[in-house]
């Protein structure tokens, strides 16, 4: 059967406030802000984009911060922790930083025998990791405010909460081009290509209680895939799996369909195509608003009600 799936393209949560929301991802993390633009079902809202150097699929995490939006909750059927690759030689220039910028952490720890990881929380509660190992080639940004030795590399993996992981093992084996690549205790990782990025650990966690949406929850995560044919060969595996998906969207930058996994969590599958230099310059992504077509007409009434984006990179070096 043809590899459909490659891996993670982005994923997707809720913050409350846009301003501290980019100076935590921008600014402490150090994450390219790489398109500003609109939640397309409520364009009253930003959608912010970051990621690496050029924008790439397996490195995004984006945002809607819904000003004033009460908290969430983390538990079971959701998201709960989206973790980021740096290099093994990063450690203490990471635990530094965070204590620099006053971000509350836990001690390293050791997962699976090969990874350091630091878990931590942005302003919102939203669930974070830092997995140090020295499997990743990417290249971290090479202007940002951190130096790029030390960069974040884009995704290392992310961790799903289930009842039971058995359901969600299927989807993504059977239909998702997964595989089961390590396991330990209660945590079953799988993968579409076994390199950071790409890493959905699912963990068992019965005795939790069920999560609630809100600021600091994931609202969703992509796969990706390359293009419009392949997408709709996988739209066609899930309607056979009777997930019922969504219609194919338009997202400006891929397109989508949506459906939810048996444990509760919205899965996306996006194109790779065309892209986020779709509307601007590469060397030039996120320092501008972008506007889909259909909101062009709207936009000195969107610009006020957004209000300005902006923050001191400098402050961050």
């Amino acid at each position: 059967m043809e590899q459909l799936i490659r891996g993670i393209h982005h994923v997707t949560a809720i913050a409350a406030d846009t301003t501290k929301n980019l100076e935590f991802y921008a600014g402490i993390l150090g994450l390219r802000l790489v398109k500003q633009t609109v939640n397309f079902d409520a364009p009253e809202v930003y959608h912010l984009y970051y990621g690496d150097e050029a924008g790439q699929p397996g490195t995004i995490l984006t945002f809607f911060p819904y000003g004033g939006l009460r908290n969430g909750r983390h538990g079971k059927g959701m998201l709960n922790t989206t973790a980021f690759s740096l290099p093994s030689a990063s450690v203490g220039y990471w635990t530094e930083r965070l204590k620099r910028f006053n971000v509350p952490f836990k001690p390293p720890a050791e997962r699976f025998g090969e990874e350091t990881v630091i878990y931590f929380e942005d302003a919102d509660g939203l669930g974070l990791e830092l997995v140090f190992s020295d499997k990743d080639q990417r290249k971290g940004w090479s202007y940002g405010p951190v130096p790029q030795e030390h960069a974040i590399r884009g995704f290392y993996n992310v961790e799903i909460w289930e009842e039971g992981y058995e359901r969600t093992a299927g989807l993504l084996t059977e239909q998702l081009d997964h595989r089961l690549i390590a396991e330990r205790s209660n945590r079953f990782r799988f993968a579409a290509a076994d390199s950071p990025g790409n890493y959905i650990d699912l963990v068992c966690a019965p005795d939790s209680l069920k999560g609630l949406a809100g600021s600091g929850t994931v609202h969703h995560l992509a796969f990706r895939t390359p293009d419009k044919d392949t997408q709709l060969q996988v739209r066609e595996r899930i309607v056979k799996r009777m997930l019922n998906p969504t219609p194919v969207l338009d997202r400006n930058y891929f397109t989508s369909i949506y459906f939810r996994e048996p444990g509760g969590v919205l899965f996306e599958v996006a194109t790779d195509v065309p892209g986020f230099a779709a509307d601007e310059p590469a060397d030039r992504l996120g320092e501008s608003l972008q506007l889909p077509s259909w909101f062009e007409k709207d936009r000195a009434e969107l610009e006020k009600k957004l209000g300005p984006l902006a923050y001191n990179m400098e402050h961050y070096k």
